[in-house]
C-alpha cells in the first residue's frame, strides 16, 4: 500500500508540475500591462491584446513583465496560447463534472469496452484503450495544425482564435454566428470567453489535485 501511495504521489507531482507550467505560460498574456512610455507605434499589437484585462485589474496585471518580452508577434503567441488552453480547459471542466455525475455515452468506446466502464476523473483516461488515446491525440494535433495554417498567421496580424477547417468551414464558430454582431458585443463575448477560460484552467488544476491528493481542495470531496 505504501509503495502504491508513493507511486501515485510521484505521478501527481509530475502531472502538477506540467500543468502549472502550462498555466503559467498560457494565461499570463491575458493580464497585459504596457511598459512605461510604450506607444501604439512601437507596440501595434498591444492594444488588441490588452483587451483581456478586466476587473479586479482593469489596467492589466503583469507582475512578471511578460508584456515587455519579445515583439508584438510574441504577445500574439501568448494570447493565442491562452485562448487555446482556455477552450480546452472549459471543455475539460464540463466533461469532468458530467462524468463525476455518472453521465456517460451509451455504447462502447472500443469492442467490449463500454463508456460506462471507464470510471471517473484521471482513471477514465487511464482506462481508455491505447488506440483510443492515439485517435484523441491525433485529432488534437490536426486541430492545432489547422490553427497554424490560417493566412495571415495570428502572429502576423491574423485573427486570434480562428481555426480554419476543410471546405471553407471553420472549426470555431462554424456558422459565423458572431459575424453580424456589433463590435462592442463581440468584444464583450471575447472577454467573457477569456475570463471563463481562466477560471476553467484553475478549475481543472483543482480537479486533478483533488484526484491525487485527498483534502488538497477543501471544496471538493475526497471521492472526486
Amino acid at each position: 500500500i505504501s509503495l502504491h501511495a508513493d507511486h501515485r504521489l510521484r505521478d501527481s507531482v509530475g502531472i502538477m508540475q506540467k500543468l502549472l507550467l502550462c498555466l503559467a505560460l498560457a494565461p499570463a498574456a491575458g493580464f497585459l500591462s504596457p511598459a512605461p512610455g510604450a506607444t501604439s507605434v512601437a507596440r501595434p499589437a498591444l492594444a488588441d491584446l490588452k483587451e483581456g484585462a478586466s476587473n479586479p485589474f482593469p489596467d492589466g496585471w503583469d507582475p512578471a513583465g511578460l508584456a515587455d518580452l519579445g515583439t508584438p508577434a510574441t504577445l500574439a503567441w501568448f494570447r493565442a496560447a491562452e485562448i487555446k488552453h482556455s477552450r480546452v480547459a472549459m471543455a475539460a471542466s464540463v466533461g469532468w463534472i458530467i462524468n463525476e455525475a455518472g453521465i456517460t455515452f451509451d455504447g462502447d468506446i472500443a469492442t467490449g469496452v463500454p463508456f460506462s466502464s471507464l470510471g471517473k476523473g484521471i482513471a477514465a483516461w487511464e482506462n481508455v484503450p491505447d488506440a483510443g488515446k492515439l485517435q484523441i491525440i491525433l485529432a488534437m494535433g490536426a486541430i492545432e495544425t489547422a490553427s497554424e495554417f490560417q493566412s495571415p498567421h495570428y502572429m502576423k496580424g491574423g485573427k486570434l482564435g480562428a481555426i480554419p477547417g476543410p471546405f471553407g468551414l471553420k472549426l470555431w464558430d462554424p456558422v459565423s454566428s458572431m459575424s453580424a454582431m456589433p463590435e462592442d458585443v463581440k468584444a464583450n463575448k471575447r472577454q467573457m470567453e477569456l475570463n471563463n477560460g481562466r477560471l476553467a484552467m484553475i478549475g481543472v488544476a483543482s480537479f486533478i489535485a483533488a484526484s491525487y491528493v485527498d483534502g488538497s481542495v477543501p471544496a471538493l470531496p475526497d471521492t472526486w
